[in-house]
């Protein structure tokens, strides 16, 4: 059976960087061992399965190298990316159902936002076996942490461990011991680690960040929406961010980089985060034929 796939780079900063994902549309009538396949045979992070849907828009299943998951930021803003530009969707308001459930899209212009839910937080005290444990996991002693903010589990579609750091020289130089990183994301049940620090590239922005992933098969990420909505949220209820949309760079500091950027939108009623929306922009990059 022949399959192409589109390359998408999504969350791209200008015209350039961004994180790649794989989009294979019409997959209705693939089963789910070779969509794991195809996952394989690209060997990128995620890619993306575009079906028919009787409740959305379109139905979307992602797959990393290793297993199915229940959402991807960077893939669903490439899928739709990419749909807009064949002209397959148009502008506004769509949906995408997953196996977690359907979730809006926004199409605005060139930005394509998705919706996360509200914010769902559990620290990781100073005295917690896991903190000593996760800054082994990334070649600090504890004390390195930012003084003022503790480390979070934070879930608005997926759970992140969120980390927090002084300064880009601390985040830009972590020795992350992916077996470590991999078991501890076990135990707490999390996607990876999402670092950052205040400090930017482009300055306007709120945060620099770093994501590891090992237990998904994803050493680091250039660009991570589903992890982009927990830390806006973080930076607003943690760190006293005030702005109703928050601009996160990923990308820079990993080797060789591949600067993104994510801009996060949240609506806050009563005090507290009742919706979000992550976006950003994206650019097809190649047509790869498989055979599977």
């Amino acid at each position: 059976m022949h399959v192409e796939a589109q390359i998408v780079n999504a969350f791209i900063d200008g015209a350039l960087g961004g994180n790649p994902a794989g989009v294979v549309l019409d997959a209705d009538n693939l089963t789910a061992n070779q969509k794991l396949l195809i996952s394989r045979k690209l060997g990128l992070s995620e890619t993306a399965f575009v079906s028919a849907s009787q409740s959305a828009t379109i139905k979307l299943e992602f797959f990393t190298p290793t297993r199915q998951i229940p959402h991807c930021g960077h893939a669903t803003i490439a899928t739709f990316s990419l749909l807009r530009k064949l002209g397959l969707v148009g502008e506004g308001m769509l949906s995408k159902e997953t196996i977690d459930g359907n979730r809006n899209i926004l199409i605005d212009g060139d930005m394509v936002y998705m919706e996360q839910r509200a914010p769902e937080y559990r620290d990781i005290p100073a005295a917690s076996p896991f903190t000593a444990r996760i800054a082994a996991s990334l070649g600090v002693a504890p004390s390195q942490f930012h003084r003022m903010l503790v480390p979070a589990l934070v879930n608005t579609s997926n759970t992140f461990l969120v980390l927090p750091f002084p300064d880009e020289q601390t985040v830009s130089t972590l020795r992350p011991d992916f077996k470590l990183i991999e078991a501890i994301s076990n135990e707490l049940d999390v996607i990876g680690y999402y670092v950052f620090s205040d400090m930017t590239t482009i300055s306007g922005r709120h945060a620099g960040v770093r994501m590891f992933a090992p237990r998904f098969g994803i050493p680091e990420e250039s660009a991570t929406g589903t992890a982009a909505g927990p830390l806006a949220c973080y930076l607003r209820d943690y760190a006293g961010v005030r702005d109703a949309e928050i601009i996160i760079e990923q990308g820079y500091l990993m080797q060789p980089p591949s600067p993104s950027v994510i801009k996060v939108k949240l609506s806050v009623a009563d005090g507290r985060i009742r919706h979000l929306m992550a976006g950003g922009t994206a650019k097809a990059t190649r047509l790869i034929k498989l055979d599977i």
